[in-house]
């Protein structure tokens, strides 16, 4: 699809207002936002504008039928100064396939790449220097069509925005696993990143946090014994030098960060398998002294080491050295920031 983006910029940024060394994402928005409308079958009118509010129909569907998805990405700066996109292109295709199990129409992956490398790179200087840190890019697409009734809708709007943010977690993390709500089952809604899914975990996770946990742990919606994911990201154990992560199996998000870090063990030489993995599969390595390390994935909180998984009933501490999980997550971030070369092809330069 080629179609310019027109794009209008704001007279001064407010950039300068903020204080990078102490910053929560998403509670401070870039100048701009970029915005696609869905109308009569086709995509136009792509641009960047100033952010600002925008104007809703209370009858708008998505509020009451939640056609609603997103995605999660990050920009960074090069050693030249140049802004960064990490995985776009895999991005563009998560978006579509929440967009074909929603209902909703697909929307050109040239041109969602496109509008994030125009966009990134007019938001530069909002982008974070500090280790660790990053411009925090939220595409996401909704029905605004007014309309009250139970179908499809047939318009929508295509937005991207931005918020600077800091290292999510900077301490080991502590799971809850679940045994009374569950998250996805099999031909749900699991698998696309559609707003739903978050709705229904709030309540548990708020459960969770007054426990003393970070997130949660979600199991199987049949048994509540095999492990799914955790709130907001995949999971990976190290057992007996090898590692597992629970398998797509029509339930768990396909993470961008988990299929970068498969792809990262293997070329390290470690061993790794996407197979069902039972919560006591993970406590009998605990037991038996062969469970190493455990860490969560995802573009908000990049590597997030586990240092406890537990209920009411469940405690499985994690050694307190994780060299492999430090070792994933300072390349990782290395390769974002061009301190390490991207023998993946992973970068995109936002010009």
């Amino acid at each position: 699809m080629t179609q310019s983006i027109k794009i209008n910029k704001v007279a001064q940024s407010q950039a300068s207002e903020v204080d990078f060394h102490n910053i929560v994402m998403g509670t401070r928005f870039t100048d701009h936002m970029f915005i696609c409308d869905y109308e009569n079958g086709t995509w136009n009118n792509p641009r960047i504008e100033p952010l600002a509010l925008i104007p809703t129909h209370p009858a708008a569907m998505a509020l009451h039928y939640g056609q609603a998805i997103f995605e999660g990405m990050k920009a960074t700066l090069g050693k030249d100064g140049t802004a960064l996109l990490f995985r776009p292109d895999e991005n563009a295709k998560r978006m579509n396939f929440s967009a074909n199990r929603m209902g909703m129409p697909e929307f050109p992956e040239d041109l969602f790449v496109e509008a994030l490398k125009q966009f990134t790179a007019l938001e530069k200087e909002w982008i974070p220097t500090q280790e660790g840190s990053a411009l925090y890019l939220r595409p996401f697409m909704y029905a605004d069509e007014a309309f009250i009734g139970m179908r499809a809708a047939t318009s929508f709007k295509f937005i991207v925005m931005a918020s600077p943010a800091g290292p999510f977690f900077s301490r080991k993390i502590k799971l809850y696993a679940e045994r009374k709500y569950v998250r996805a089952v099999n031909g749900g809604t699991g698998e696309a990143k559609a707003a739903g899914n978050y709705a229904a975990a709030i309540r548990p996770t708020e459960y969770a946090k007054a426990k003393g946990y970070d997130q949660v742990l979600w199991l199987d919606p049949y048994n509540f014994e095999y492990i799914q994911e955790v709130g907001t990201m995949n999971i990976f154990f190290k057992i007996d030098g090898k590692f597992i992560t629970p398998d797509l199996s029509g339930s768990i998000l396909s993470g961008i960060t988990r299929m970068s870090v498969i792809d990262l063990l293997r070329d390290k030489g470690f061993e790794v398998t996407e197979r069902p993995i039972k919560i006591s599969e993970i406590i009998e390595a605990s037991e038996n002294g062969t469970l190493e390390e455990a860490f969560g994935t995802g573009t908000a909180v990049g590597i997030a080491m586990v240092e406890e998984i537990g209920n009411n009933d469940l405690s499985i501490k994690f050694p307190e050295a994780n060299p492999v999980s430090v070792m994933v997550n300072d390349t990782l971030n290395a390769i974002k920031v061009q301190n390490e070369a991207d023998k993946f092809g992973w970068i995109v330069e936002a010009k």
